[in-house]
Order: structure tokens, then sequence, then C-alpha cells
């Protein structure tokens, strides 16, 4: 036996997954490379090896559930990639302005027929809200509720989304709540869309960094965008939002969480799904908006990701006879070690999903959380 082969027995027998072994859980070696793969190049080789059909499991997600709640990454020593990957976030801003559509280009713009597949009706590509929701499409609108109702969104008052998406927010805002809305993305294929779906509604969209935006609104919501912002920008993200929101406005910043500080993502996210992505922290957070706005609500519900995930893989994988026309073999499983390796994430609770709800000085008489 190879000393990389035991080195991997031994490690995942901690997290109670066995190498052959018959549990749903239980990893299946198909090419021996793989072992070495992942002891030299850590989560980036995992991940390729993956993709490559080195090996496979029964329930990816179960497989991965179980190795984040065992911290099997606190074991591994760094690998070149995640070492590489740090220096590069420690030192250099990798989320310039002249980087700042890489994002779109390489992820949001993959097809919009993969994500109407996988999506769901609304297009809305972030984490439902499943307190009362029976289904997905439930979930992302009780999501949209709850957001209008947490800004205390009013007939007639203006809402700017950065981050907007195909515009599922602005659509709902102006049929729902009568708002006028403006959206800036970086991606070209969710302006075109986002413009077709809000034509006939009080709606602008715009192509556009966050850096460029002009205008005064009554509230500003970001959904599912801050974790492209980079450490290195989240003090001028603030004050961008700052300037932008009317006095007695609220902000809702609904993002991706990580419980630890750090610089980067991991090296095999970074490489093919979030080019220059990274999760902020509490602390990170908090530094960026010290002095600009009031915190007024932190809404942690990030279990409720682990069932959009699942959701969102079981519409992805149902449709893939038909997106197999289109998408290689190895993308599926990419894109499925995608889905069930952040599934897996949520499920652990090793990262979180917030809605942070800041005022620019407080509310008047106190703000009141909405569940």
């Amino acid at each position: 036996m190879s000393k990389s082969k035991e080195w991997a027995q031994n490690l995942l027998s901690l997290a109670d997954v066995k190498i052959g072994g018959e549990k749903p859980w239980d990893i299946q070696i198909h090419d021996e490379r793989f072992y070495g793969s992942v002891a030299h190049r850590g989560s980036l080789g995992l991940g390729e090896s993956y993709m490559n059909g080195w090996w496979d499991v029964d329930k990816l997600d179960e497989f991965f559930y179980k190795v984040f709640k065992a911290d099997l990454e606190s074991k591994i020593k760094f690998s070149w990639p995640a070492i590489s990957s740090f220096i590069e976030g420690f030192f250099l801003n990798l989320q310039t302005r002249s980087r700042a559509f890489e994002i779109g280009r390489k992820h949001y713009d993959q097809g919009n027929d993969l994500y109407k597949a996988m999506l769901g009706k609304s297009l809305t590509y972030t984490c439902g809200y499943w307190k009362d929701a029976k289904n997905l499409d439930e979930a992302q609108e009780a999501k949209l509720e709850l957001v209008c109702r947490k800004i205390n969104l009013k007939p007639g008052e203006s809402v700017l989304d950065i981050g907007c998406g195909w515009g599922s927010f602005l659509k709902f805002a102006a049929q729902e709540y009568k708002a006028s809305g403006v959206g800036v993305t970086v991606s070209k294929e969710q302006f075109d869309s986002a413009q077709e779906l809000c034509s006939d509604l009080p709606v602008e969209v715009r192509l556009e960094d966050y850096r460029s935006i002009r205008g005064r609104f009554d509230h500003v919501v970001s959904l599912g965008m801050f974790e492209h912002v980079g450490h290195k920008n989240y003090r001028d993200y603030m004050k961008t939002v700052h300037d932008v929101l009317e006095d007695n406005g609220l902000f809702l910043l609904h993002t991706i969480g990580s419980s630890k500080s750090l610089v980067t993502t991991d090296p095999w996210i970074k490489k093919y799904i979030f080019p220059n992505s990274m999760l902020p922290s509490i602390a990170q957070i908090g530094k960026s908006i010290e002095g600009l706005f009031v915190m007024e609500d932190w809404h942690n519900f990030g279990a409720d990701y682990d069932k959009t995930l699942m959701a969102w893989w079981g519409n992805f994988n149902r449709a893939w006879l038909e997106l197999s026309k289109s998408y290689s073999e190895r993308f599926y499983r990419m894109w499925e070690y995608y889905l069930l390796t952040s599934a897996a994430s949520f499920r652990s609770r090793r990262i979180q999903l917030w809605q942070i709800v800041l005022s620019k000085r407080g509310v008047k008489g106190g703000y009141m959380p909405i569940r």
C-alpha cells in the first residue's frame, strides 16, 4: 500500500468513511492517481479527480457532510494551491474594477438554459426561506417577501438592487409593492434577461460595477452579491451604499458568511466556479460598516441553504438529459460537485447565510425584526 493511500484511509476513518465500503457515504476509488492528487494538491486535487471520474460516492453530499463535521481540513497540511491562493488573496486586490466582469463571464453567463432548468420559475439564484414553504418556488417567493418586509418597502418608493441577477426581486417589488427599482449586474446574460423580465415595469437594469452606481434610493438590497466584493473592498462597498441611500432608508445585505475571517476561497471553487470570490466574516463586515451604519438586525438562516441547494441539484439532475445536448459529462460532474459540496457545507453549519439590516442613523423608536 502506498503512503498516500494509507494516509487517505487513516484520515477518512476519522469521519467514519471507508474506501470501498458499503455505506452510501463510503468512497469508491477507480484510479489510483486519486491518492497522490489529493495528498499533493489538497481540495483542488480532490475536486479535479472527481471531475476526471477517478472516484465516486453514492451520496456525495453525505460524504462531504461527514468530512466537514469531522473537520478533516484542519488535519491536512497546506497544499501548494491553498498556499498560493492565500498569498494572492492577502497581498493582491482580486476584485478590482478591471476584474469586476470576470465573474459574470465565467459563471453567470454559463447559459440561461442551465439556470432556468435549475433555479425554478422565479430564476432566483440565492437561498430560499423555508420557514413555511413546501417547495423551492414557495421558498423563493417567501424570501423575496421577507426582504420587502424587512426594509418596510412602500408603494412609490425606490429600491436599488446591487447584483440583481435575472431581475426576480425587482419584478416582485414592482408588482407586489408598487415600487420602482434600479438593478445592476456584471453579467451580460442576466442584464438581457432582467431587462426582458421587467420590461413593462418601472425598473431600470444597468450593466455596471457597483463602484459606478449613481443616484439616491429609498432603500438598497444586495442578495448574494457581496461574496464577490473581496475583503480589500468591503469598506468602499459600504461607502458606496451609504452615499446612494436616503438618510431614513434601510439597506439589507443578504450574503453567505464564513465563521472565520479569510482572505480567499477554496482553490477548486476559485478555479472552476467563482473566480475572485471569498466569504466575509462577522468581524470583516463589522469593521466595514463602522461609523457608516447602525446594525438593526442580523438573521442567520444558513440551514435553509442546504434545502435550496438540494432542490437545485434535483432540478439540474432531472433536466440533464436535455442539458447534456449543450454541456459535457465533465461539466455534469463539476456542477454536481459544486452543488452537493455546497449543500454539505451549510448542513454541517460550516458556512452561514445572513440577512443583515442596516440604517444610517438608527430607526426612530427601534427596528422590529421580521421573521
